[in-house]
Parts: structure tokens; sequence; C-alpha cells
């Protein structure tokens, strides 16, 4: 019975869509996996704001919410807005002590609004937005996978990472984090699970890790 497995909604990265998880498999015998992705922000609309909203779409009473990057900060403000079984955030962070300088640097120069995100269909920009990296040979590979490329959904996003303030880590957090992950270093990251050779882009590289680990995560 589908009421009986435990419900577990997917949350993509900044620009991702939700293929990101499609080789992410966990035990169907025990959970339901549900895939959320972006809608494009009202003007002005806060991220708490959009954390209400995105907890429409979750037809489920206390569903696992695991987010990516900036999903991963989404899903928390969501479980700030809902009761949650647990929150598990990968290539993330918990609070903006989590936060590398340059992005701090960025809160207070304004300098974020600079970024030239009116190039979104620049894939190789795109994907040094979104994953940290630009390597030749998986732009194709990252087409398929970043296809939000509004330019105000992109400046909301950004403007969003660099200014958020977390309410305070929850006791029913757990956080997942590559050690090479360039978008979010782990020295700055505290009481984390560490991926050895794990990159920001680590949810579609070492997906066999996470369907060897998640299972015991969620369940512990």
């Amino acid at each position: 019975m589908s009421r009986n497995k435990v419900h577990v909604y997917f949350m993509p990265g900044m620009a991702a869509n939700p293929s990101i998880f499609k080789h992410i498999n966990l035990p169907e015998a025990i959970f339901e996996t549900h895939l959320l992705d972006w809608f494009l922000p009202e003007k002005n609309m806060g991220i708490e704001a959009y954390a209400q909203k995105m907890i429409e779409r979750i037809e489920h009473p206390d569903p696992v919410l695991l987010g990516v990057s900036f999903g991963g900060m989404l899903v928390q403000e969501m479980a700030n807005q809902m009761p949650v079984r647990k929150v598990v955030v990968v290539s993330s962070v918990k609070s903006e002590a989590e936060l590398p300088k340059r992005m701090i640097f960025a809160k207070y120069t304004k300098v974020h609004k600079l970024l030239p995100t009116g190039l979104v269909n620049n894939m190789e920009l795109l994907a040094k937005y979104a994953f940290g990296e630009t390597v030749p040979k998986r732009l194709a590979l990252y087409e398929e996978y970043l296809s939000i490329r509004d330019k105000h959904y992109l400046d909301w996003s950004i403007d969003q990472i660099v200014n958020w303030r977390s309410s305070g880590c929850r006791a029913d957090l757990v956080h997942i984090q590559g050690e090479k992950d360039t978008v979010f270093p782990i020295r700055y990251i505290k009481d984390c699970i560490r991926v050895k050779n794990g990159t920001h882009a680590m949810i579609i590289h070492r997906a066999k890790w996470f369907n060897e680990n998640l299972p015991t995560i969620i369940l512990q």
C-alpha cells in the first residue's frame, strides 16, 4: 500500500530539472519517490513564500524532503512550514555561516547583480553557475539537466542564495557533501556525511553511492 511507504520528494538544484535524479533508485518495497521542479517566482517573492507555494505540491503527510544545492536550501525552508519525517540536503549548506567567502562578499557588495545571467543560453556559463564546473565533454550532458534558463528565475535564485538566512540547523536534517565540491567547499561545512571525490554534481556522477547509502540514511 502506498500509504505505508516512505514518501521521498526530490528537489533539484538551481536551473536543473528533476532528470538529475534519474539514476537514483530507492527500493520500491519501502519508498515511493516524487519529483519536484522549479516554477517561476512572482515579483519580489522571498524564499519563504516560494517554499509555501512548493508545499502545495506535497501530497503525503510527513514526507522526506531531499534537496540538492539551492534545492537543499529550499527544502529546509519548506520543512520550517510543514511536518516532515526527515530533511536531506546534498551539495548544499545549512546556514549562511557555511556559504563560501565569495558569496558573503557578493551579499555585501551586490556584485552578484552584475553577473551576466542574460547569457543563459550559454551552456558553459550555466553549467558553471549550477554545477561549479565547465567540462567541455559534459556540456551536452548538462544541457539535458539544465533546462530552466529564464533570466528572472536565475537572477532571483542567485539573490536568494547569497542573502539566505537560515533559522538554524534542524535535528531531523542530514547533510551529504562532496569533498571536491567547488560551489560550497567542504572546508566551510560542519557536521556532514563526506563523500570522497564527490563534486557539486555528485547526485549525477555518484548515483551508485546514493543508491547504496540513501535508504539507510533516510530510515535511521
